[in-house]
């Protein structure tokens, strides 16, 4: 818990503030894209809220979570015809130890066959936008955690909702409240963070703070309050965005890989025409998480296991209600 809150005074401290000025030439965007692509004219670089946080907590029951069917993903065929197992999903009330308290509702995925004889020594915690939720961009978290869990690998993923959503050290605190509950339960060491819009802030301020952090991952993140990515290499991180996106410009993923620097792995894929959630390409931009998250973990795939994860488990008309059930459209977020 002392780490928890030295972590916490760290960020309170971090105040660069974000400066549209520093965009990158659009030029570069070009150069960094294996097609010549279009960019739409939003200049919005934030979902964050700046207006007070509330004096208590504005998250979802985890009730509401349950009964609204989203502790696992719809269809789970895949994971049987591979001959895996359905993961157990445990819902959870994180307890959080800063000055607001309270705690932040959670979904662990944890592999029922391999928890005991191959002990996990990585774990991907998930995280949503500027309104919180625990389904992701068109709703590939639910799937994402099964998949992860459900592997040989045995990877443990939380979906981490938020306490006060879209306020960046509030949320940081519970990101490191998720670290700390499965450090000290499980003896994990080491998270991937993988991010959805708004959820790029709490992501890259973690990792920029805490060594525990092994690669992060984002899919249409914002810039403002990202600046712990300049402290991310040599760590390995991957940036998606989708050029149509109406809600955060492609650009801010550009302007994310330039902050990186060279010194590490860093990876950057824009997807044409597609929206803030990725909607078209929902099932490709899951398994590249997949494959990022794994690699992280220092782990493969087998090539059935590779098959499996190339499945969709959330069908395609499904996706943007389950967003909706899972909260993730909340606090101005959209699929556009």
């Amino acid at each position: 818990m002392k780490r928890i809150a030295s972590l916490i005074r760290t960020i309170l401290q971090d105040t660069t503030p974000f400066r549209p000025s520093l965009l990158t030439n659009p030029s570069n965007f070009i150069k960094m894209s294996s097609s010549n692509l279009p960019l739409p004219n939003t200049s919005a670089t934030s979902t964050s809220s700046t207006t007070p946080a509330p004096s208590s907590p504005q998250t979802t029951s985890l009730q509401t979570y349950t009964s609204a069917s989203l502790t696992h993903a719809p269809n789970t065929t895949p994971l049987t015809t591979a001959h895996l197992p359905i993961p157990v999903v445990e819902p959870l009330q994180i307890k959080v130890n800063d000055a607001r308290g309270g705690s932040v509702p959670a979904f662990l995925h944890m592999n029922p066959e391999h928890h005991s004889t191959h002990p996990p020594t990585t774990a991907a915690i998930l995280l949503s936008g500027a309104g919180g939720g625990v389904t992701g961009p068109s709703g590939i978290y639910l799937s994402m955690a099964d998949k992860l869990a459900a592997l040989d690998a045995a990877i443990p993923t939380f979906r981490l909702d938020y306490r006060f959503p879209a306020r960046n050290t509030l949320c940081c605190a519970d990101v490191l409240a998720g670290m700390e509950y499965l450090e000290a339960g499980f003896g994990i060491s080491r998270f991937v963070l993988v991010g959805w819009s708004f959820g790029g802030a709490p992501v890259f301020t973690v990792a920029g703070k805490d060594e525990r952090v092994v690669g992060c991952a984002t899919v249409a993140s914002q810039t403002a309050e990202t600046e712990g990515i300049r402290k991310l290499a040599p760590r390995p991180v991957l940036l998606v965005h989708g050029t149509g996106d109406k809600t955060l410009s492609p650009r801010c993923s550009e302007r994310l890989y330039e902050m990186y620097g060279e010194r590490g792995s860093r990876e950057i894929r824009f997807f044409e025409g597609d929206n803030h959630a990725l909607s078209a390409n929902a099932q490709e931009v899951e398994g590249l998480l997949v494959e990022f998250v794994v690699r992280c973990a220092g782990e493969g795939m087998s090539e059935g296991e590779k098959r499996m994860v190339g499945e969709s488990m959330v069908g395609s008309a499904e996706r943007e209600g389950v967003m909706r059930r899972g909260g993730d459209l909340r606090g101005g977020e959209s699929v556009d």
